[in-house]
Formats: structure tokens, C-alpha cells, sequence
């Protein structure tokens, strides 16, 4: 167990979903288990108990991290202060939350201080399920009339399901994006004449987009944008560019000796590519994290060197349209924070043989060879011989999303079984969503409840700050289509995960917005105020996790970052039923980008009613 899973235990990332009724307390260490059996525990577990096929005896105190799922029995737990006994071991439900969301979600991303999820697909199609509201109309070429009046953007009200129709003029298919200090989204690539552009949006009521044609300085098509320490962008790769460069300030454009060969991307190139919208992480030292198709690389985007690179991972690619999916796992932080590198660590999971795409693609009859059901995690700050860690999920996925949780624990959803990205290229929907336990022993994963609606290739989701999970879009066809295998998917879920177990609820929190710091500089420290929990708020049951909302698109959900803030303390407050908790904000932008944040509390394993907006900078 690496140190980095140590911290995350004493910071009670473990979930709860027992399988039996027990009375537990606080207990401050962290006991794994997978199958063993451990007796007599007379000390604490902060982290809980991690029990896989376990069995856990006369527990002398309590467990305040909760249980992690699996199929652990804990057996003669001593009677615990505020702990509740809970009995079900739940799997989730599911919501229908809009019928028609006017676009195919192939790229989502939520826009903060506001409760809209930003939703587009592409120009190129001409077509959608919502019309915008009037003149003017896009001017096209090749339409009747020379104009397409539909709508290939929207802004969906997350809590009410309401659709704003925005405007677009180059085409955004397969482009990338993040979100800059101020919240607002900057855009960059896609198809044809929106290759080379950069967009932008910002978050006011009436703002729409503002398009930049010619910026970059080479086309970007299924590219990966990158923020930052500094909050800059840098955008790598695309389809027959091996290159990167930064973004250039808005109304700038860049040259073509402002681009830079990357020979990374010339050697991960297969002959159908599985190197493009490569996984790409801001490390804690400043370096770049960059894995492409089955190997990565640290590059110092000072200096444009590689410093390092990671062993490969086996057995298949894992970029498009190999279109696995990655995370970086939560980087969890410690109070007044000295230490020289802060621990990080990436995980991988999912893909497709090295030629999937040409079996599904480009063969007739089409294969549809089985997806890799594998996931691997490795500490990316580890320069000396560090192995991937590989562990295998209940099924295989491609097409996926990995999402960090608020809890930390990551769940995979969306996606297929066999096959590869690409028109009618994947079979076999994997409906069935996962959820990774980081840390802790025995089983790491559990399937959760099903959805009805297959969500294949051009599937997008996203965390709200609720803590439930937007699910929307796939289109396997090149056009909008409703009679097909697998129609063109305009409805939109929600699903609430394992910690909505309504035996949990009372230990769901709530932020007293008005009463917290929602801008806070590097380094320094600031308050949260929370109603309820505990009458008395007990630390060592707590998180406070700051969560960057990732722009998702094609399995690749660009810039998720989930920080856990060191706590100093926590007192009554003073009103009836509230507590201040002491925190202390990253101390700079390796550890977390300049930009805006959900920022989640976290007890006993269950989020906070609704996160709360809050903005770190220098």
C-alpha cells in the first residue's frame, strides 16, 4: 500500500455500502481486508474499514470512515457514538431528467457559479432536435438555401432541465477545451474550419460564443487541451498533427514556428493511430503527465524536455479510438503543507486490441473484438522502477467515462464492451456502472445499478454539485438518425451513486454559502461553515474536497482534478447545529490550477447537500 493510499485512509475516503447491519464507531488507523479475517481490533480506523471478502471481529471502537464496499461482514462492533447502523448495500438509482436536450451531448462540461451544463456536438451534421430561435442562420455551402438553422449548442439548466439554444459557426466536432480562471471556457479545435479555431464562452446570462478562426497555428482534431499552473493552455496532438503548442491570449494567433514537434507522438502512432486525445495531467511537481496509446512520459513544459518515462502498459491501446478512459487519483493534501512532492498517481482503464479499429472499421464482414477489462494505476512522481499496478474491472470497457467522485472513489460509466470508437464500430453497451475504491484491500470494485439507455461512442457525464452524475448524448451514426441499432441519444440522465443510500442521509452536511470563503489565495487559510452532520463534527470523519470540473468528451474528461484540502480544525459554531471547519487552500497552482472549484464536504463518507463554487488563485 503506497503512502499516497495511507493518507487517503486517514482522510476516510472509503464508502459506505455494508452488506450487514452493524454499530460502529470512530476508529482512527485503517484496517484493510480483503479475505482474511482480522480480530480484536482495540484501536481506530479514521479510514474505516476496507473490507473486501473479509470478515472483521470484535471491533473495540468504532469506524468512522465507514465501510467500503464489498462483501465484508463486520462482526461484534462495539456500540459507536453517531455512527448509524446501516443495513442496505445500495446500488444507486436512476433518473430520466430531460426527454430531448436539443444536441447530442458529444462534449460536456459544467460552468461554474451558474447551473448550467454546456452541451455541443458538431456543425458538419446540419441537423439536431432543436432549431434556434430565429435569424441568423448558420450560411453553409451545401444546404438547401444555403443555411442551417439548427442549433448544435446548448446551455442546460441542470436543476430544471430547461434549454438554451447558443449559436455556432465552426465546427466543433472532436475539439477539446478547459476552463480558465474566471470560469469561463475556452475552446479549442474541432473539424475542417473549426480546426485551427479557438473559442471561447463566458459565464454571463446573455453571453454567447465568441469564435476565433486561424488562431492555432495547426489544426487540432481529436486534441487534448491542458491547463497549467499559471492557468495558460497548452493543446497537444490531433489527427496528423504529432505537435503542441500554447494557446495564445484571445484575439492573438499564433504562428507556425510557435508549434513544436513532439516525437512522442510520432512513435505512439499505430497505423490507426489509438494515439489521439491522449490522457494528459498537470503533475504536483509542475511536469506534464502524457500517455499515448500504451506508454507515457513526463515533459517539462518549461524547458520542452522529457524527463522521464513510465514502463509500458501491456496489452492493448488505450487512446482513440482505442478510447479507454483516465483519471488522476485524488491528491490528498496535508495541513500547513511542507512536503518537497506531493504524492500523485494515474489510473487507466479500459480499451481495445492495438487493431480493433481495423476490425470494426475498416473489415467486412465488421469484428468486434472483446474491450479490455483491465485498469492500471501508477505513482507518477516515482522516477526510480515503478511498475503499473494492474487490476481487473467485474467487465470490459471502451468508450467509458472515469469520473472522480466528490469522495474521491471513481466510477466508470457509459461505454461498450466490444469493438472500437468510430461509426457503428462498438457492440455490446456496457450499462452497468463501477465504482472504484482507491483505496484500501480485497475486492477494489463494485457494479452498481444499470441504466436502461445504452451510451455508447459520443457519450458524455459529469459530476454535479448535488453529487449526482449528469449522464447524456451518443451518436454511433454520422448524422442524427432514430431508426438505427443504436439512435442518436438526445435523452438525458441523472444518476444518484452508493452514498445516496437514504440510511446516510443524516449525515449529509450543508454549506452555509454566505458564511464560507468562496475566494481564496494560495496557501492561505480560510473557513467552511456547515449545518448539520453531527451535533459535534468530528474531524477525524471528515473531508473537505475541491473538485475542477473536467471538460468530457470521447472517453477523455480533460482536466478533472479532485484536491483534498488538509484541516487544521473544527469548532461549534454559532448557531444551533453548525461547525467552522478550519482549512488551507493548495499552496500553488501544480497542486491546483487557477480557476473555480466545487468544493465538497464530506462526513462519513457522504457529500454535502450541494458543493459550493469557490475560486483558488494566486
Amino acid at each position: 500500500m503506497t503512502a499516497t493510499v495511507i493518507r487517503m485512509l486517514g482522510r476516510g475516503l472509503c464508502v459506505f455500502i455494508p452488506l450487514l447491519l452493524v454499530s460502529v464507531n470512530c476508529l482512527p488507523g485503517g484496517i484493510p481486508a480483503g479475505d482474511d479475517i482480522i480480530k480484536n481490533v482495540g484501536i481506530g480506523l479514521s479510514g474505516g474499514i476496507a473490507a473486501g471478502g473479509g470478515i472483521i471481529k470484535n471491533v473495540g471502537i468504532g469506524i468512522p470512515g465507514g465501510i467500503a464496499v464489498g462483501g465484508g461482514i463486520i462482526k461484534n462492533a462495539g456500540i459507536a457514538e453517531n455512527i448509524a447502523n446501516v443495513g442496505t448495500n445500495y446500488k444507486g438509482v436512476w433518473e430520466l431528467f430531460s426527454l430531448n436536450s436539443g444536441v447530442s451531448a458529444m462534449h460536456l462540461i459544467l460552468l461554474p457559479t451558474t447551473n448550467n451544463a454546456l452541451m455541443f456536438d458538431a456543425t458538419i451534421w446540419k441537423v439536431s432536435k432543436l432549431k434556434l430561435p430565429g435569424p441568423p442562420c448558420r450560411k453553409v455551402e451545401d444546404t438547401p438555401n444555403g443555411e442551417d438553422c439548427f442549433a448544435h449548442s446548448v446551455l442546460m439548466d441542470y436543476e430544471t432541465a430547461a434549454v438554451k439554444p447558443l449559436r455556432l459557426q465552426y465546427d466543433t466536432w472532436c475539439s477539446s477545451g478547459s476552463l480558465d480562471v474566471n470560469g469561463r471556457l475556452v475552446s479549442t479545435g474541432g473539424y475542417n474550419n473549426g480546426s485551427d479555431t479557438v473559442r471561447t464562452l463566458d459565464i454571463c446570462p446573455n453571453c454567447g460564443w465568441k469564435e476565433y478562426p486561424g488562431t492555432l497555428g495547426n489544426g487540432r482534431w481529436y486534441a487534448t487541451q491542458v491547463t497549467l499552473s499559471d492557468g495558460k493552455f497548452m493543446v497537444f496532438g490531433g489527427r496528423d498533427f504529432p505537435t503542441y503548442e500554447f494557446v495564445p491570449p484571445e484575439g492573438k494567433r499564433n504562428a507556425k514556428n510557435q508549434v513544436i514537434p513532439f516525437k512522442f507522438l510520432v512513435e505512439t502512432h499505430d497505423p490507426v493511430e489509438n494515439n489521439l486525445y491522449p490522457f494528459i495531467y498537470l503533475n504536483t511537481d509542475g511536469n506534464l503527465f502524457v500517455f499515448a496509446n500504451n506508454r507515457s512520459i513526463l515533459l517539462d513544459p518549461r524547458t520542452n524536455q522529457v524527463v522521464h518515462e513510465f514502463p509500458v502498459l501491456p496489452n492493448g491501446a488505450r487512446n482513440y479510438p482505442a478510447s479507454g478512459s483516465s483519471c488522476m487519483l485524488p491528491i490528498v493534501l496535508q495541513p500547513n503543507e511542507k512536503r518537497p512532492v506531493i504524492p500523485a498517481e494515474v489510473l487507466v482503464c479500459g480499451g481495445a486490441p492495438h487493431d480493433a479499429f481495423t476490425l470494426a472499421d475498416l473489415n467486412r464482414p465488421k469484428v468486434f473484438p472483446p474491450a479490455n477489462m483491465e485498469c492500471a494505476r501508477i505513482d507518477i512522481n516515482n522516477r526510480g522502477p515503478v511498475n503499473w499496478r494492474i487490476m481487473n474491472m467485474p467487465s470490459p470497457r471502451i468508450l467509458g467515462d472515469a469520473l472522480v467522485l466528490p469522495t474521491g472513489d471513481v466510477l466508470l460509466i457509459n461505454g461498450a464492451k466490444s469493438g472500437s470508437a468510430g461509426w457503428d464500430d462498438a457492440r455490446d453497451p456496457n450499462m452497468t456502472p463501477v465504482l472504484y475504491r482507491v483505496a484500501g484491500a480485497g475486492p477494489e470494485f463494485t457494479e452498481l445499478n444499470p441504466t436502461t439507455i445504452p451510451r455508447m461512442y459520443h457519450s458524455t457525464s459529469a459530476v454535479l454539485p448535488d453529487g449526482k452524475i449528469l449522464i447524456a448524448g451518443s451518436n454511433t451514426n454520422p448524422t442524427y438518425m432514430d431508426v438505427a441499432l443504436f439512435p442518436t441519444e438526445t435523452r438525458v440522465e441523472k444518476f444518484s451513486p452508493h452514498y445516496f443510500d437514504p440510511a446516510l442521509d443524516h449525515f449529509r452536511t450543508e454549506i452555509l454559502f454566505d458564511k464560507s470563503g468562496k475566494k481564496v489565495k494560495y496557501g492561505k487559510r480560510f473557513e467552511v461553515v456547515v449545518r448539520g452532520g453531527d451535533q459535534n463534527l468530528d474531524m477525524t470523519k471528515l473531508q473537505v474536497n475541491i473538485y475542477y470540473p473536467p471538460f468530457t468528451t470521447h472517453g477523455i474528461s480533460m482536466n478533472q482534478r479532485l484536491v483534498s484540502l488538509g484541516i487544521y480544525d473544527v469548532k461549534k459554531g454559532g448557531a444551533p447545529d453548525t461547525s467552522v471547519i478550519g482549512l488551507q487552500a493548495p499552496p500553488n497552482g501544480n497542486i491546483a490550477p487557477p480557476g473555480y472549484y466545487m468544493l465538497f464536504v464530506v462526513y462519513n463518507g457522504v457529500p454535502c447537500r450541494r458543493a459550493m463554487w469557490a475560486q483558488f488563485k494566486k
